[in-house]
């Protein structure tokens, strides 16, 4: 039996995409790549569904032209947990490996060294701008709406189109081998109460050689409590009802996404809860959840509490903390919401 040549192989893929997308028509496309076998760029770079168009030039260079397309919507997901914002790009600092959006509404962090492939597609009229990691994992996707400026799009690709698409050869990333238990839990908890910044916990980590959930379980529970599994479902209800401005962290190997301010309309969907506010949606897969933690750490502002939701894996799926902004205190709503949710107190 001959090995398939790329074209049948194409045909193959898509043939499949096609059975499996008349059967489960609702099924989303990263669930279909993973019944598939495949990564999702690689059903992109397919024309599976879709017909898409590969970029030329850096992550950087194609990035920093979506200042150009007016209101957009721009969504990043991880495994569990999906973060839709509508807003312009503005503020756009995309020169180095690591660049940030710092805009009203559209607030994001990227790690350009995990972007690998860039397409603008087309999916039934539904027109967006698409970025893959190496292992072919959606990093970021950003959606034309009725707002945006549709001539720029067309300008964007006209001036980018490479000439076809390139083969796709995804490949998975290694595991990661760092301690999953602290070896000096009173080193860590020393140099955690040393914070002056939420933004040295991750050096924190990398100095002590542990995972993110290995240094709250090591920290003790005045700095890191383990709290009930239905924590980010009072929270956002108590939110809602508050009208409480919060901060929603949505993070994948290349990006951070992040929401700041009010929550109204949630909604569970089966094992979704659901954010539905008009410029922000959330939906996380509360079936996935394995533990909550509420986090405290000290800084020159006074002490932060944010909640932060795990996989079973260890994986973080989403952070939420009050609106705050460098140089001011933590809300005193919020942090009481943090407090309640504790069966012991918190230090500070």
């Amino acid at each position: 039996m001959h090995a398939l040549s790329p074209q049948e192989g194409i045909a193959v893929l898509k043939a499949k995409y096609e059975a499996l997308a008349t059967a489960e028509p609702k099924l989303r496309a990263r669930d279909r790549a993973a019944r598939l076998q495949v990564s999702e760029a690689e059903l992109v770079a397919a024309q599976c569904g879709v017909e898409a168009i590969a970029l030329n030039g850096t992550p950087q260079e194609i990035f920093i032209q979506l200042q150009n397309l007016g209101e957009v919507m721009v969504l990043s997901r991880n495994d569990w947990c999906v973060h839709e914002r509508h807003g312009r790009y503005e503020e756009i600092h995309a020169n180095g490996p690591v660049g940030m959006v710092l805009g009203k509404d559209i607030d994001l962090r990227m790690f350009f060294s995990y972007w690998k492939h860039a397409f603008a597609v087309n999916e039934n009229g539904r027109r967006s701008v698409q970025f893959f990691d190496g292992a072919g994992e959606a990093i970021h996707k950003v959606y034309l709406t009725e707002k945006s400026d549709a001539a720029a799009f067309e300008a964007f690709v006209s001036q980018l189109a490479a000439t076809g698409i390139p083969a796709i050869h995804a490949e998975a990333y290694p595991s990661d081998t760092t301690r999953g238990d602290c070896q000096d839990k009173t080193a860590l908890r020393e140099h955690w109460l040393s914070l002056t910044d939420t933004h040295g916990f991750f050096p924190m980590l990398g100095k002590h050689k542990v995972t993110r959930l290995a240094a709250l379980k090591a920290a003790g529970d005045d700095l890191a409590q383990r709290v009930a599994i239905d924590a980010t479902e009072i929270m956002l209800h108590r939110a809602a009802t508050e009208k409480m401005p919060i901060m929603c962290f949505v993070s994948n190997r290349g990006m951070v996404q992040i929401h700041s301010g009010p929550v109204e309309k949630l909604l569970r969907t089966g094992p979704w809860f659901n954010i539905l506010d008009p410029m922000f949606n959330l939906h996380l897969n509360t079936s996935a959840i394995s533990e909550c933690w509420v986090v405290n750490k000290p800084t020159s502002d006074g002490w932060v509490t944010s909640l932060e939701v795990y996989a079973a894996g260890g994986e973080l799926i989403v952070q939420f903390f009050g609106v705050r902004k460098p140089g001011e205190p933590e809300l005193p709503a919020w942090r009481k919401l943090m407090c309640d949710l504790c069966n012991t107190p918190l230090a500070g």
